[in-house]
């Protein structure tokens, strides 16, 4: 069954149009790739999902519910957690309050002091980060900080998690380990991802299926060995990789 259905989804700005009749279906249990060249409207339709803006036309409908036009609260309260390209975490906070704070108002439920604690103490072991009370964010660099981001995200409780260019600013190294980690999440939480991602060679190891945007309407939808050997992907999107 479709954890999420996104369904005639389009976004305006003026007399702009950012995305026009994006539909995708995400299975639990999934990890699904959303890709396209820059400006092809991944992060419009991220945005969409998950409160940011308000869609003009279509249906978002999670785990059977119609959320489209929610607050991203009520989208956080509803079970989708996300990331963003840019960490920006609580400077005057430890890394474990920074967690702690996502644990606290992430859920639609009441949750205790030492719940907060313990959920944000889970969730960074997951992602490999100190859980030291006395931790500040102070030095830690691109990949701690991108670990922090998901550790907040997974701190909510979701049960769809939306990674927003988690290999951004990473070396190799960094963004196998990432991608390692995103996959054991879904393996060992039973978090269905979609995974917006512009670092092709990485995310096609990982994702079971992509759909690929190009100016705001998709494109592709199916595995990604057949989006690698297909015409138009080529064209728009790995023309370049594909000639290397």
């Amino acid at each position: 069954m479709a954890l999420l259905t996104v369904q005639g989804l389009t976004k305006t700005f003026g007399g702009f149009t950012a995305i026009k009749d994006v539909s995708f279906e995400v299975a639990e249990g999934e990890i699904l790739g959303l890709i396209g060249p820059n400006g092809s409207g991944k992060s419009t339709t991220f945005n969409c999902i998950a409160g940011m803006y308000v869609p003009t036309a279509g249906s978002i409908v999670f785990d059977g519910r119609e959320i489209a036009g929610l607050p991203a609260n009520r989208v956080c309260h509803a079970g989708i957690g996300r990331t963003y390209q840019i960490p920006r975490p609580f400077r005057n906070l430890t890394i474990l309050e920074n967690v702690a704070l996502s644990a606290w108002f992430g859920q639609d439920r009441s949750v205790s002091r030492d719940e907060c604690w313990r959920l944000a103490t889970e969730a960074l072991t997951m992602v490999g980060l100190p859980t030291d009370a006395k931790l500040t964010t102070d030095g830690l660099g691109a990949a701690a900080l991108k670990k922090l981001e998901l550790a907040r995200a997974l701190a909510t409780q979701p049960r769809l998690l939306l990674a927003d260019e988690s290999l951004n600013g990473l070396d190799h190294a960094e963004m196998d380990q990432a991608a390692d980690m995103l996959e054991r999440i879904r393996k060992e939480r039973g978090i269905t991802i979609v995974w917006v991602e512009h670092i092709m060679g990485v995310l096609m190891r990982v994702v079971d299926r992509v759909v690929v945007l190009d100016h705001g309407e998709v494109i592709f939808d199916g595995n990604p060995q057949a989006a690698q050997n297909d015409p138009r992907v080529i064209e728009v999107y790995l023309g370049g990789e594909a000639a290397a």
